[in-house]
């Protein structure tokens, strides 16, 4: 009797342990993690509240990545396409290349990412042309076009012509930054902010448990990237938020500035107002593309199409006829600005 009161007494003790130990486990907080590195010749940055480090998977997805979409990787599956190889492009492509045409045609070409060769020939894509002349331009533009190019029945590239070259250098970091938030969704990780190159994404709350805040930079010339002024800062979560801008990417000939968004329509730099086009979707891959959509669409048109699209919120600045910063943006983008 006494030898089954001890065992009995055991169990319990141990039932009691073992429940404090699944609660103490429970309700421990997790820390958050902090990951960079480098991707497309950027930097990102990536902090995330989980129990575990997970730097060897997020490194391994976007090694993978990289293997589809990055134009200066030579065996990549764009770079395959753009020699004109038979193969069989891979979800990540896919997913980019359907997302691109469908905001090729909302924003009637605006975006497009036929543009490489043009891209290229003003000197500022993945390989280096020379300053091109008026027939250049209307040679380059014959082969430049969304509509030139599809997804054929069984899922093959087709041109039109086979000097087209595709590029996603104007979405690829931003969904990038979409297949990172959904490593970590998928780990159950509740609260986090992947950042690659200034394209983010942003969900639940930072360490100190409240929304997320991003600056958003004065558009001030600067091609090393040293200056850190900021316009204005959002505070925000459960985002992507992407910023496309002049004001790094650009050189001087003859006194004229080039900067190295191109119009695929006109096949030239843009030469518009608008300085810096940030905006926030439900993706940063969609935001990304807008943004870029918004500089070269130039500020009326990227005011009227932001305002007449209210799954999107857009911050724009521009100069004035006096060099001086203006600001515009949306109403949806108000209640996310902490001056």
């Amino acid at each position: 009797m006494e030898k089954r009161t001890q065992r009995n007494f055991l169990w319990i003790a141990l039932l009691v342990l073992g429940t404090i130990w699944i609660l103490a486990r429970h309700n421990r907080v997790a820390p958050y993690q902090k990951d960079s590195g480098q991707i497309f010749g950027t930097i990102y940055n990536i902090t995330y509240q989980y129990d575990q480090n997970l730097h060897a998977e997020i490194d391994a997805e976007l090694k993978r990545f990289d293997g589809s979409l990055s134009p200066f990787n030579d065996t990549a599956t764009i770079t395959r396409i753009n020699r004109n190889e038979d193969i069989m492009p891979d979800t990540f492509f896919t997913n980019v290349f359907h997302r691109s045409m469908e905001i090729s045609r909302e924003t009637n070409g605006a975006f497009d990412i036929t543009v490489a060769p043009l891209v290229n020939a003003w000197g500022f894509g993945f390989k280096k042309g020379h300053f091109p002349d008026s027939l250049m331009v209307d040679s380059l533009l014959d082969i430049t076009g969304y509509t030139k190019v599809s997804l054929s029945a069984e899922g093959k590239i087709v041109k039109q012509d086979p000097r087209i070259m595709l590029t996603c250098s104007a979405v690829a970091k931003g969904y990038a930054v979409d297949i990172v938030a959904q490593l970590l969704e998928k780990k159950g990780i509740q609260n986090y902010m992947v950042d690659i190159g200034g394209e983010v994404v942003v969900h639940g709350n930072n360490p100190q448990n409240t929304p997320w805040r991003i600056g958003i930079n004065k558009p001030i010339d600067d091609s090393l990237a040293i200056n850190q002024e900021l316009q204005t800062v959002l505070q925000i979560s459960n985002a992507g938020i992407a910023t496309s801008g002049n004001y790094r990417n650009f050189y001087y000939k003859d006194g004229k500035k080039y900067a190295h968004t191109i119009d695929p329509r006109t096949g030239y730099p843009v030469q518009h107002s608008i300085l810096s086009a940030t905006v926030i979707a439900r993706d940063c891959m969609s935001a990304d593309a807008y943004a870029t959509a918004f500089m070269v669409m130039g500020l009326e048109e990227a005011e009227r199409f932001a305002n007449a699209n209210p799954e999107i919120d857009a911050y724009f600045i521009y100069s004035d006829n006096d060099g001086k910063f203006k600001t515009f943006c949306t109403e949806g983008m108000k209640k996310y600005i902490k001056e």
